[in-house]
């Protein structure tokens, strides 16, 4: 408004006006625009951190397992989502949880940590899987309870109706020394057993209610898997794998994916992990509408059993005594 050449009526000093208004006008925008990618850098740096605590990376092995796991957030531009696993060595067995919080992205992080929490610290001290599970009801509810008295501060200290839409699946494992799997499942997509050219489902149990809105029942007793043999993996994920559709409406073929998928010997988590994402992706075009994570273990151990040798070496003391 006070620049001199603006005054004035001529058609150069109007394109010189023009010419300085632009170069000022782009300067301002190339200022806020390198402003906010340090901020987007920024906000990567501390959800990608965020990641690493919460869902942190599993290692290549866990007693004697060979461990392939991933997870793809349905939100555009997060890194994770609804969607949790984790597998802990414990004096039990090795157990595993596999879940899939209600809804996706941001806004499921706080359920996320509240399982994932009570999980890492419950499989050390719970001596069945069963009390794993009550832990995690237990997690749930107050993690209900306290985003209800957040949400409705005027409900009082115990709300009536703590977040009653909120629920979370979970499936929970446990892989013994030797080689017996036990499972609970609250509503989660039965895994998968591979084998050689072969693949089945773990289970056809029952399964318990989602944690959140319904009480678990008051006797619960861990499902007898039978044994994961060596070379025998198992394979673990949510409900995004099963329910992506194409652009015709189809599901994703997951039997027909690891069956393909199993045929090459021996059989690798990491190929059959790459194969079901490469296929879903595509199946999907590169866009699934739900949180996915695949989880899977194989079996690596070649040693017998403990209980196994010190069966053989009582019955070879008792056949030297006679």
């Amino acid at each position: 408004m006070t620049c001199p050449l603006a005054q004035r009526d001529g058609l150069e000093a109007r394109i010189v006006t023009s010419a300085v208004f632009f170069a000022v006008g782009t300067g301002l925008i190339l200022h806020v625009r390198r402003a906010l990618l340090r901020e987007l850098r920024q906000i990567r740096k501390v959800a990608g951190a965020a990641q690493s605590v919460l869902l942190r990376p599993l290692p290549p092995r866990i007693d004697g397992l060979s461990i392939a796991a991933a997870q793809l957030s349905a939100d555009r531009g997060a890194n994770i989502g609804g969607d949790l696993y984790e597998v802990i060595a414990t004096e039990h067995g090795v157990r595993i949880v596999m879940g899939d919080v209600r809804g996706h992205g941001l806004g499921a992080l706080a359920t996320v940590a509240a399982v994932l929490g009570s999980f890492r610290e419950a499989v050390h001290d719970e001596l069945e899987l069963a009390g794993v599970l009550r832990r995690l009801e237990r997690a749930m509810a107050r993690h209900l309870r306290e985003r209800a008295r957040a949400e409705h501060p005027s409900a009082g200290l115990d709300p009536d109706s703590p977040v009653a839409e909120e629920f979370v699946t979970v499936l929970l494992l446990e892989i013994r020394d030797d080689g017996e799997v036990y499972a609970l499942n609250c509503g989660h997509p039965a895994p998968y057993r591979l084998g050689a050219g072969r693949v089945e489902p773990l289970t056809a149990a029952e399964p318990l209610p989602p944690l959140g809105p319904f009480p678990l029942p008051a006797e619960l007793a861990a499902t007898r898997c039978g044994r994961l043999l060596p070379d025998e993996a198992l394979f673990l994920h949510t409900d995004g794998v099963d329910d992506a559709r194409d652009t015709h409406g189809r599901f994703f073929p997951l039997p027909a994916t690891l069956a393909e998928a199993v045929r090459t010997q021996p059989l690798s988590p990491q190929a059959v992990l790459r194969a079901v994402f490469t296929r879903l992706l595509r199946h999907t075009g590169g866009r699934p509408a739900d949180d996915v994570a695949v989880l899977i273990l194989r079996n690596d151990r070649d040693r017998v059993p403990t209980q196994q040798v010190h069966s053989a070496a009582h019955q070879v003391t008792r056949a030297q005594g006679l």
